[in-house]
């Protein structure tokens, strides 16, 4: 093939879906924002936080039930302090407070690259909820530290911090329906999904007394951010993808990880002798884990299955074909609402199967 013909077919190559005028508006938004000099990438290694709070104003929390699924914030550790929004079915007719049986729970993170968005960004908030609805469970969103004034390894802590929490029932608010957190799964998305996973490893590598009541039953990691030095066909092939470029990635990575550490460090690099330690662990839990055509990550996602395989675990694989990143926190999205279905199925196979290790 000629120099010209090359050049015609990268042209040609379709970084995206259709999709409506909203939702391309809204993608055109964030990477705006994400992407302005005087909001982020700087060339110092600082956010305008001030701003990026004003662009991105916290949703409350809704004690009133809405579609079924009420919210509360919780504080997790006061002196941090860390926070998080606790999102819980409740029945029809019924306030919360009423009783009823115990419900498993999600212990969910956002995504953002580890320095944008919050536990009650609208998108996370409402996203949220529709888990909650769907699957049933109680969502427990973490409001971690985020990036760059709080670098690796301070959302892993958060994570770690808030099984913690949930282990003890005296933290669990009275008045909401029962928690079983020996049904607990850890899920997220994006940056989020990464922190599920590293905090899926510090639970298995912690100490057998370290958990009296928690059970991590599950891990669903929605296309989670993992890299490395080199770059993937996919990366070069989906430039001008939205949600994910590789500057922003390349930023973003050196805002957390530690100063002078690239992307063979344990928490970008799944693969990583040190990245990798505990999975192989009895205890780890099934993955499932989302990835999208359109996502420029999907490699770095495809090598993380291999690796959890290569330790004997089980991997479950949903492939959407025509899905950008982030797509899930879209609902107009005909896949977001086929996910939101996928994720009750995964609750309810990890609910059997501590039924049946009960027995």
């Amino acid at each position: 093939m000629g120099e010209a013909a090359e050049d015609t077919v990268k042209r040609t190559v379709v970084v995206a879906p259709p999709m409506t005028w909203r939702t391309r508006l809204s993608l055109l938004a964030a990477g705006y924002v994400t992407d302005s000099t005087w909001t982020t990438c700087r060339a110092d290694g600082t956010i305008n936080r001030r701003l990026l709070n004003f662009l991105d104003p916290r949703v409350p929390d809704s004690a009133a039930p809405r579609k079924g699924v009420a919210s509360r914030d919780v504080v997790v550790d006061p002196a941090l302090p860390l926070r998080a929004r606790l999102f819980h079915p409740c029945p029809t007719g019924a306030a919360a407070g009423d009783g009823g049986a115990a419900v498993p729970i999600v212990v969910f993170f956002h995504g953002g690259g580890f320095a944008y968005l919050s536990a009650a960004s609208r998108h996370y908030d409402a996203a949220c909820r529709r888990i909650a609805r769907y699957s049933g469970a109680a969502v427990l969103s973490v409001d971690y530290r985020r990036s760059p004034e709080h670098r690796f390894p301070a959302a892993y802590d958060d994570g770690f911090a808030t099984l913690r929490f949930l282990d003890d029932p005296k933290n669990h608010p009275a008045d909401v329906v029962p928690l079983d957190v020996s049904r607990c799964f850890l899920a997220g998305d994006s940056a989020g999904a990464n922190i599920a996973h590293h905090v899926a490893r510090r639970y298995v590598l912690a100490s057998p007394t370290t958990f009296n009541t928690l059970r991590v039953a599950g891990l669903i990691a929605i296309q989670p951010f993992f890299g490395g030095e080199e770059r993937t066909a996919a990366e070069l092939r989906l430039v001008g993808a939205p949600i994910v470029s590789v500057p922003r990635t390349d930023w973003l990575w050196r805002a957390f990880l530690p100063p002078g550490a690239d992307r063979t460090h344990e928490a970008a690099h799944a693969a990583s002798p040190a990245g990798a330690a505990g999975i192989d662990s009895p205890t780890f839990p099934p993955t499932t884990v989302v990835i999208g055509g359109y996502d420029p990550l999907q490699d770095w996602q495809r090598r993380y299955c291999e690796t959890l395989r290569g330790k004997g675990k089980t991997v479950r694989v949903l492939d959407y074909p025509d899905a950008i990143h982030a797509f899930y926190i879209f609902p107009e999205f005909a896949e977001s609402r086929d996910l939101m279905l996928r994720i009750k199925e995964v609750v309810a196979d990890g609910e059997r199967r501590s039924g049946e290790n009960e027995h």
